[in-house]
């Protein structure tokens, strides 16, 4: 084992015990720090969707909840926004409507009236996004000639073929996989009532008199963040023809192959699913086989998993949690400060979180449920999750090897040797490492993404953050071993080769996870540093020079979600302290932790904290496809301690 690194006493003491206390009380009894995940405005819609269909409505205190929460979240304008910080989209204003109405919200409601207001001059359901009209579909608010084609028959194709769906991002993939199903079957919910009446409110104009095949291209500007390409309408157009003379037995063949697929991931995920939105359409897809048996009651024993109740409501997360990576951040975080007698007992319960929730096993069959092997890795939440995914390993191995020297790593030496062999075999033949697998297929595929609202849905390429992350792992797995091992010399310097590639001029690297410039810079430097570079590197100095460009004159760092959007550095109303945070991480990392700069930032960040210990909320910092805004709830927790301590060491 590595030796014990010198414990430095942090000058700002008071200020790191506060924030300590903080973290040590926010630790939940299962050693790590779980809560709100939330923020995308299409989740809770399609779940209250998907319990009508199925004939039910949730629970009185929940509906009362997530009513609250989406009243809550209305904009000014009466629509709603791809997350809660958002301008209003036709998609989201919709579905949300709709869904206040299924859970009995009146018709005359002031804040429906105001909905209406917005998304019917705008083209109501019928410029809605594409996700938007298939789930009206299903609840029999939109026809199904309508919808550009989701044949489940794609599965059926020779998996060599570029764009078999195999090939797509495990998320893409597992969401469009029940959705194909359900198109296959035109499913649709009972007629009622209460839906007729909602068919009528949210059309402009007479349902019966509806052009179908003019509505599959129609998309209000609101939602158009990925523009329908031309090679998108020719595939359209063929998978139209082939609708038009689709025979019986092989539509059976493919409905029968997607729902085994259905049936392994509900299976290896023990009913989560990777995420909420193919949770509930998997859960859906049961109910139209098997009514009320027994896969439909292990979703519905497993829905609370995705729920979380905060201030201002019941919201529906983009996942089961975060826990397993902010419980990584936490322990990197609280062993910087060395304070390591003082919290020794919340590393010791952190360690048995992460020792509890690494995946020790492959899943059934993974060649033929187009799953990489697991083994070793650990997951963005939980091991009953069951997804691993690159960065989340290598921040959990950091983590156990952080551990190591105050003796309260819990996994042994084989398994870290797992997760070193996990983090190998998913990198990429350019160098990096993308999300959950490997890349598979060609990032021109992104050209056929049918989403309109997101961005890079299409394959799993490789990204600065994971490339980072487990570049740094890998190096921390090297110093530890203290042994030349050339599998792993190797995939360090592929990895900072990657880096150095798609560093940009101005010396940043885009975050795709996160917001955004300083987020992707902080993983950019830190990678090449842990791959052996010199803190008189150009590209560090490039890097850093970026960062103190965009320092704002109180001594802090701001950026918003719109960077992520826009592609270029987009400056909040005021100091962020997680933005802030990433920076002095980043810039203490190269070096230039006595810097004029970094001294002002730790000084703002000081100051910005609360009485409590605390820092006070601020604008969302995580992000995903781009576009949509969801919040870490641990980050305001855990960063402006971890760099107030890299930056007052002595």
């Amino acid at each position: 084992m590595s030796a014990a690194p010198e414990v430095r006493v942090p000058r700002s003491e008071p200020i790191l015990q506060r924030g300590l206390e903080v973290l040590a009380s926010t630790q939940d009894a299962e050693g790590s720090w779980y809560g709100d995940y939330g923020g995308p405005q299409f989740l809770i819609p399609i779940y209250v969707a998907g319990l009508h269909v199925m004939g039910r409505v949730p629970e009185s205190a929940q509906r009362e909840g997530l009513v609250a929460y989406l009243r809550r979240h209305q904009n000014a304008d009466g629509g709603w926004g791809l997350d809660v910080e958002s301008p209003s989209q036709v998609f989201t204003s919709v579905l949300n409507y709709v869904a206040l109405r299924l859970m009995g919200v009146a018709e005359d409601n002031t804040g429906l009236r105001r909905a209406r207001q917005w998304f019917l001059p705008r083209g109501g359901a019928l410029a809605s996004g594409a996700w938007g009209k298939i789930i009206l579909a299903l609840l029999g608010l939109y026809e199904y000639r309508g919808l550009q084609p989701v044949p489940p028959e794609l599965w059926l194709l020779p998996e060599s073929l570029p764009f078999h769906p195999s090939r797509l991002w495990c998320h893409c993939r597992m969401v469009y996989l029940p959705m194909s199903w359900l198109y296959g079957r035109k499913a649709r919910a009972p007629e009622s009532p209460l839906l007729a009446s909602i068919r009528r409110e949210i059309f402009d104009g007479d349902y019966a008199q509806v052009d179908w095949t003019a509505a599959r291209e129609r998309v209000s500007p609101t939602d158009v963040y990925t523009p329908r390409t031309v090679w998108l309408k020719a595939a359209n157009q063929l998978m139209l023809g082939y609708e038009r003379v689709a025979g019986k037995q092989l539509r059976e063949r493919a409905l029968d192959f997607a729902l085994e697929q259905i049936r392994a991931e509900d299976e290896a995920t023990h009913y989560i699913c990777i995420g909420p939105i193919n949770k509930v359409l998997n859960m859906v897809v049961w109910h139209f086989v098997n009514p009320e048996g027994p896969e439909v009651r292990a979703h519905l024993e497993r829905l609370p998993d995705y729920f979380y109740e905060a201030a201002d409501g019941i919201k529906m997360n983009g996942y089961n949690s975060s826990e397993l990576w902010d419980t990584a951040f936490a322990v990197q975080a609280v062993v910087a400060t060395g304070a390591s007698e003082a919290t020794r007992p919340m590393l010791a319960e952190a360690a048995r979180f992460i020792e509890a929730n690494q995946v020790l096993e492959d899943t059934r069959e993974p060649a033929r449920f187009y799953r990489h092997p697991s083994k070793g890795g650990w997951p963005f939440s939980t091991r009953e999750h069951g997804w691993p995914i690159s960065d989340c390993t290598a921040e959990g191995l950091k983590a156990c090897l952080a551990l190591a020297p105050l003796g309260l790593n819990r996994v042994s030496e084989a398994r870290l040797q797992d997760a070193v062999g996990f983090i190998l075999s998913m990198q990429n033949k350019d160098g990096g490492w993308a999300t959950y697998e490997l890349q598979r297929g060609p990032q021109v595929l992104e050209v056929l993404n049918p989403s309109d609202v997101f961005s890079t849905i299409m394959v799993d390429i490789s990204y600065v953050e994971c490339t980072s992350a487990c570049v740094q792992a890998l190096a921390a797995w090297r110093k530890h071993i203290q042994r030349p091992d050339a599998r792993v010399d190797e995939a360090i310097a592929r990895g900072a080769a990657f880096i150095r590639k798609i560093q940009r001029e101005d010396g940043s690297w885009v975050g795709s996870w996160g917001v955004c410039f300083t987020y992707g810079t902080w993983f950019g430097v830190n990678g090449l540093l842990a791959a052996g570079a010199s803190p008189e590197d150009p590209a560090l100095r490039r890097a850093t020079a970026f960062l103190r460009s965009y320092q704002r004159s109180d001594g802090s760092w701001s950026e918003v979600v719109e960077s992520c959007r826009q592609g270029r550095w987009v400056e909040g109303k005021e100091g962020h302290a997680v933005n802030t945070a990433w920076a002095l991480l980043t810039l203490a990392a190269a070096g230039e932790q006595a810097s004029d700069s970094a001294r002002r930032g730790a000084q703002w960040l000081r100051g910005r904290q609360q009485a409590d210990g605390r820092w006070p909320p601020e604008p969302i910092a995580g992000i995903f496809n781009r576009t949509c805004a969801i919040h870490y709830d641990a980050y305001l927790r855990i960063f402006p301690v971890w760099a107030l301590a890299v930056c007052d060491k002595r």
